[in-house]
């Protein structure tokens, strides 16, 4: 599946739920079991939250990639707001790591959630991610994650 393929049929809407999932341009490459280099994502999640960009409600950083859901705010479109996520986070990960070098893969998978589905499903299923890759046997082992239920 190409790029433009995955951009076909996005709508991005305000205040609208998304479940974004955006990987490693090196998927075999574990930055983020790097624990500094997994807070600069999340660094980079707070500071579009206080941007009022996108307001997360769950989210998980994998070691090669991550698992975002959130409230999309008024300020940008959802592509802009992947866009500039993905333009930081690879501006601190690459300072922090000394490398210079494409982060992200271009794309990103998302998913509107839709009224009738249960968002604390969908943030259930993201923060039990390391539980299923077999990272962790209980989820308050794995220190990457948050989720605003709880």
């Amino acid at each position: 599946m190409s790029y433009s393929d995955l951009r076909k049929g996005r709508y991005s809407e305000q205040q609208q739920a998304y479940f974004v999932t955006t990987v490693l341009a090196e998927r075999e490459k574990r930055y983020f079991a790097d624990f500094s280099c997994a807070r600069c994502v999340v660094a980079e999640m707070r500071a579009l939250h206080d941007e009022e960009v996108a307001s997360s409600l769950a989210w998980v950083i994998m070691p090669n990639h991550v698992h975002w859901l959130f409230q999309l705010g008024e300020r940008m479109d959802l592509s802009a707001a992947i866009k500039r996520f993905k333009a930081r986070s690879s501006l601190r990960v690459n300072n922090r790591l000394n490398r210079n070098g494409t982060l992200w893969q271009k794309s990103f998978h998302d998913h509107a959630v839709r009224k009738e589905e249960d968002i604390r499903d969908i943030a259930r299923y993201i923060v039990a991610n390391p539980l299923r890759a077999g990272l962790v046997e209980h989820i308050g082992d794995y220190p990457l994650w948050d989720a605003a239920w709880l």
